[in-house]
C-alpha cells in the first residue's frame, strides 16, 4: 500500500500528520507526502477527466489521506496513478464541506471508495460520487499516548477554539485562582509534529477537564455554519483519561463513540456559569473517572480500530497491525479482570 498524504500548512493538523504516521507504520505501507495548497492549472484539471487504465493485474493499492475535498485533486501529484493501482480509496478529514467536492471526482470514477469522518455524510458522499463510501471516524493512539495517570495536577485545561468569553487565558486563569482551580492555558506549540502531539497528550495526562465547545456554540471562519461534529481535542483528551467540558456537538460521533461521564455539558458558553460547574465536577473527581475513561477509549477510540476497517476494505492483513490490536485486547481484558477483582 502506498499512502498520500496531501498535508495542509499549519500546526493545528499536527494531529493528523500524527495518524498518518501511525498509519504507515502499522499498515506497513509507504508513504508519500504532497502539498495540499498546490493548485492545478486548468489544464490538469482537465487531465483529470482522462479515465482510469485497467489495472486489475497490479499488487499496488493507494490510500489517500487528505483535509478536505478540494484536496483529492492530490492524487494527481502521483506517478502513474492511472494504471499503477488496482484499488484506490481516499480519507477525507474534514468530510462536512460536501459542497467543496471537485466537480472532476463527482463526474469520473477515479476512487474505488472513500472514506469519510461524519457518518451523517456518508449518503452524500455516495450520493454526488457514486462511489462505496464508509464512515470513519476520529480516533487517538489511545495504545502508545493514552493514560490512566490517577495524579492529576491541573483541574482545567484549554487548547484550541473556545467561545470569547473563555478566550482570555489570564482573564480565565485569574477567575480560577479565585476558586482555589487550577487552570492550564494555551500549551506552547512544537513545530515537529509527533512532538507536538505528544506534548499535547502529556497535558491531557495531567489534566482532570478538558474545555471544549462544539463548532455551533463556539464558531470560526473555518468551522462549518450548519454541521455539528467533534475534532481531534475531544478524543485525545479521553484517550489520556480527562474529561471534555464544555457544550458537545450534536452529532452521531457524539452518540456513537463517547459514553457516560466522558462529557460535562456546562450548557452554557458564560465563563462565571460554567465554572460553578466545573468547581462541583473538580470537587467529586475521583481517579477512577480517568480509568474510566481510558478504558472506554481503549475499546473505542484507538486509530487502530479504524486502521483495521481500512486494512478490510483493501484486503490487506498487516501483522503489526494484528499485533498491536491484540494487545488492546489485553489491556481491555486486564482491566475487566482488576475491576472484578476490586
Amino acid at each position: 500500500m502506498l499512502i498520500v498524504y496531501s498535508m495542509p500548512s499549519g500546526i493545528g493538523w499536527s494531529v493528523i500528520t500524527y495518524m498518518v504516521k501511525l498509519a504507515q507504520e502499522l499498515l506497513e505501507a509507504d508513504l508519500l507526502i504532497v502539498s495540499s495548497d498546490k493548485s492545478f492549472s486548468k489544464i490538469d484539471q482537465l487531465k483529470i477527466f482522462f479515465p482510469r487504465l485497467n489495472s486489475k493485474l497490479s499488487q499496488e493499492s493507494c490510500l489517500l489521506i487528505c483535509p478536505s475535498p478540494t484536496s483529492l485533486l492530490s492524487i494527481m501529484e502521483i506517478m502513474n496513478w492511472r494504471k499503477r493501482f488496482r484499488f484506490i480509496a481516499a480519507w477525507i478529514i474534514d468530510s462536512f464541506w460536501v459542497d467543496r467536492i471537485p466537480k472532476s471526482i463527482k463526474m469520473t470514477r477515479h476512487f474505488d471508495h472513500f472514506f469519510v469522518m461524519r457518518k451523517e455524510d456518508v449518503n452524500e458522499w455516495e450520493q454526488q460520487t457514486k462511489t462505496p463510501t464508509t464512515y470513519l471516524p476520529w480516533g487517538a493512539d489511545v495504545l502508545r499516548l493514552g493514560s490512566d495517570n490517577s495524579d492529576r495536577i491541573v483541574d482545567l485545561t484549554r487548547v484550541g477554539r473556545q467561545p470569547p468569553q473563555w478566550e482570555d487565558d489570564k482573564a480565565t486563569l485569574s477567575e480560577c485562582q479565585k476558586f482555589n482551580l487550577k487552570f492550564q492555558g494555551r500549551p506552547k506549540p512544537y513545530d515537529d509534529a509527533l512532538v507536538n502531539q505528544q506534548k499535547i497528550m502529556e497535558i491531557y495526562s495531567q489534566s482532570k477537564f478538558l474545555l471544549a465547545f462544539s463548532n455551533l456554540a463556539s464558531p470560526s471562519n473555518y468551522t462549518h455554519p450548519l454541521k455539528e461534529y467533534i475534532t481531534a481535542r475531544w478524543v485525545d483528551a479521553l484517550a489520556c483519561g480527562a474529561t471534555v467540558a464544555g457544550i458537545p456537538p450534536n452529532c452521531f460521533c457524539t452518540q456513537e463513540l463517547l459514553w457516560e461521564g466522558s462529557l460535562l455539558d456546562l450548557n452554557t458558553i458564560d465563563r462565571n456559569e460554567g465554572l460553578k460547574v466545573i468547581i462541583d465536577a473538580v470537587q467529586s473527581w475521583t481517579p477512577e473517572k480517568a480509568q474510566n475513561n481510558y478504558y472506554h477509549a481503549l475499546k473505542k477510540l484507538d486509530w487502530r480500530w479504524r486502521f483495521l476497517k481500512i486494512a478490510n476494505i483493501f484486503n490487506e492483513t498487516p501483522k503489526l497491525l494484528s499485533d498491536e490490536l491484540e494487545l488492546i485486547r489485553e489491556k481491555i481484558e486486564q482491566i475487566n479482570f482488576n475491576k472484578q477483582e476490586y
